[in-house]
């Protein structure tokens, strides 16, 4: 554990030492460009914050060449300054474009960093935002009604068999013998033996004794 913390505060004093050393050379070279004041210290501040956004853009993973793009160039400023306090420029007679380039910095800052914070969202969040717009799509819809089952028809009637009133007699007769000699009622299949007749018309005559 001690170990550790000794390698994390030695990567914390290095990266203390270096970005006080780039701020260094950032307000020297603003300064010597003609950039006095307070605005000398805030180039610097700039270059920075530039350097911070677009290495967040690159850790989240989204719009990597946005963020490389912008990383690139607020290294190259970085690192520029640095070269030109190394004594390959004249700092008290600049060139003038360095001093363009140091005047137009703050515009070129200030795109990037509001390209960078201000980024349309990503495909991953567009689909989750689709995916909740569907899921209350799927809530709001009207539950669908259950099949209703056709109605059962009840079977056609049989229409009505004309039966002789003699025949009728003559049933009762034969019912009668039936009951004495049996006991029981006599049936339409047995009234259709003793008769003779089509079984609608056995039924028709059972019904009417």
């Amino acid at each position: 554990m001690r170990a550790q913390l000794a390698r994390v505060d030695a990567v914390l004093i290095q990266a203390v030492i270096a970005a006080a050393l780039s701020f260094a050379h950032l307000h020297d070279v603003a300064s010597a460009a003609g950039q006095d004041g307070w605005k000398a210290w805030a180039y610097p501040i700039s270059v920075d914050l530039l350097l911070v956004a677009a290495w967040r853009r690159l850790r989240s993973g989204e719009a990597k060449a946005a963020g490389w793009c912008w990383f690139v160039i607020a290294l190259a400023a970085s690192l520029g300054a640095n070269v030109a306090t190394a004594g390959l420029l004249d700092l008290d007679q600049v060139p003038a474009w360095l001093r363009i380039l140091v005047a137009g910095w703050p515009a070129v800052a200030f795109l990037g960093g509001t390209l960078l914070a201000h980024s349309a969202p990503t495909a991953g969040a567009s689909d989750e935002v689709e995916e909740q717009g569907e899921f209350k799509r799927q809530e709001d819809a009207p539950e669908p009604e259950p099949p209703t089952q056709p109605a059962i028809e009840p079977p056609p009637e049989r229409p009505a068999v004309p039966v002789p009133a003699a025949l009728v007699e003559h049933a009762r007769k034969v019912a009668a013998e039936h009951h004495t000699r049996t006991g029981a009622p006599i049936d339409a299949p047995t009234l259709r033996a003793r008769l003779g007749v089509p079984a609608p018309m056995a039924e028709a005559i059972a019904a009417h004794l």
